[in-house]
């Protein structure tokens, strides 16, 4: 049978597209059919590690559990990890590339295509059928020169494409049939299609608008979805899920032990703290820029970050440093992940601007550990076990640098034989660099009960299984999803152009 594809793309950055991509995969997947998901061009700093050692977005990861297979990274072969307003790193395969500056980008659209290319034939050779994600919007018709991402990789790959348009945020019909308005007419005929996502209430009161929309753009509706409350438990894309004030209130509603995360500016791989986040003896709050660390936090946890000298300069100019040494004489406790386990130490040195510009910042001297940045990247899934409770740990190591100290001697895990991490002398602050722990439940469980909090016996892996399968049914109630999976075309023909045989 020959490889089929579809696109999702959007009407704008954060309308939905990861979240109904994996919902159209699990769907498939419940139809029996081999798929994959595939995103040519992400930017994000929530990275997951591959089976294949190398990483992708946390998004594409999320798919690919949908589609019940193992993550590979010609599933979104191009990941743009911003370090600063204007410069990235370039992830090519899962590979470090270079770091970028935004201006420049776009000298490299030919070599990235290829490589684009490459990985969706790699892809489609795997499955039955593929669901590509675009990334921002198509409509941004300044950036279609250099584009990879949306009709810059359908039209040569020739994958049809249906758009999708947030009512939530208000002007849907204005985002779909502007994005028609303003498309070269060869682009929009690739779209077959567009879906409204996100309607609060009942969408019969759409029934003019949609008729309308679908009148004026010339393209045919799959239906309206309404709000889908699940998609809090699963992990989200990028940092802009933290930013809504209602997700804030909602997480601090009824619960018990608090625990407070400040949101850096180049936040990373916050979705470690999902598993808290969900269990009901825990008020997880993540503290917006502006706003003083709660003093009545049990525990601080410092996340990952994509710049760990730049977000530690970023925290002293929120006065969080304050903040955490208040509480520390409070007799609180502090954990660092990965960028914010760096943060703790003495200081750390980036003599060859790996991490941003060259030069060496004091730490927070809650460790007595020192990091210097250099050296590989290091990609690994792991699994070990922590030496306070003996419970199993496992999750995954993104990160440059190395990190040395007397406190390492009282390692906060241990991770395939080896120590890692540090504790200090009192007990209370550790820090170390593997993320995803909490996905562990019985770890989570021993961990909250030394902080006195009451555990649900959740099954975090589980959870999302299950809500991935609530999500396809949603869909299923209220989309024609059986006409979206029937635009897949097949792409045999693109994939016999791609300019390099997969790697």
């Amino acid at each position: 049978m020959a490889v089929r594809a579809l696109m999702l793309q959007g009407t704008g950055s954060d309308v939905g597209k990861s979240l109904l991509v994996a919902g159209l995969c699990r769907a498939a997947l419940r139809r029996g059919l081999s798929v994959a998901p595939f995103k040519p061009q992400n930017m994000s700093n929530n990275a997951a590690v591959t089976a294949d050692g190398g990483e992708i977005g946390r998004a594409q990861a999320l798919q690919a559990r949908a589609c019940g297979r193992a993550t590979s990274v010609h599933m979104n072969p191009v990941l743009l990890k911003p370090q600063t307003d204007t410069g990235a790193q370039v992830i090519v395969q899962g590979r470090r590339l270079d770091t970028i500056e935004a201006a420049d980008y776009g000298r490299l659209r030919e070599t990235l295509l290829a490589r684009v290319m490459e990985s969706f034939a790699a892809t489609a050779a795997t499955a039955d059928l593929v669901i590509v994600e675009g990334a921002g919007s198509p409509a941004e018709v300044n950036l279609r020169a250099r584009d990879i991402a949306n009709m810059g990789f359908a039209r040569p790959a020739g994958v049809p494409v249906a758009l999708i348009g947030d009512i939530d945020r208000g002007g849907v019909i204005a985002q779909i049939v502007g994005t028609r308005a303003v498309l070269d007419p060869e682009d929009a005929a690739q779209v077959r299609g567009f879906t409204v996502n996100r309607f609060r209430g009942d969408p019969r009161l759409f029934d003019d608008g949609y008729a309308f929309t679908q009148a004026r753009s010339g393209w045919r509706g799959f239906g309206v979805l309404p709000w889908f409350a699940g998609a809090a438990r699963l992990p989200a894309e990028d940092a802009v899920a933290l930013e809504s004030p209602a997700v804030q209130t909602r997480e601090r509603a009824g619960r018990r032990l608090r625990i407070a995360c400040p949101m850096l500016s180049r936040i990373a791989n916050f979705d470690d703290l999902d598993p808290l986040r969900l269990e009901p003896g825990v008020a997880l709050e993540m503290v917006p820029p502006g706003r003083p660390l709660p003093g009545d936090a049990a525990l601080v946890i410092l996340p990952g970050t994509k710049s760990t000298r730049g977000d530690l300069a970023f925290l002293r100019d929120q006065g969080w440093d304050v903040d955490i040494a208040a509480h520390v004489r409070r007799g609180g406790r502090v954990l660092g992940l990965c960028g914010g386990y760096q943060m703790l130490g003495r200081g750390i040195a980036d003599p060859g601007g790996v991490d941003g510009e060259p030069g060496e910042s004091a730490g927070l001297g809650l460790l007595d550990v020192e990091t210097v940045m250099g050296g590989d990247k290091r990609l690994a899934t792991v699994t070990g076990r922590c030496p306070a409770s003996g419970a199993a740990v496992l999750g995954y190591e993104i990160h440059m640098g190395r990190t040395e100290g007397s406190d390492r001697a009282r390692p906060f895990l241990e991770i395939e034989g080896r120590p890692e991490g540090a504790v200090s002398a009192c007990g209370r602050i550790a820090g170390g660099y593997a993320h995803g722990i909490f996905g562990a439940d019985g770890f989570r469980a021993a961990f909250l009960r030394r902080l006195g909090a009451a555990t649900s016996g959740l099954d975090y892996a589980g959870d999302v299984d299950a809500t991935l399968d609530a999500l396809s049914e949603h869909m299923e109630a209220h989309l024609d999803v059986d006409g979206l999976l029937a635009l897949a075309a097949p792409v045999a023909a693109a994939l016999s152009r791609s300019p390099r045989s997969p790697a």
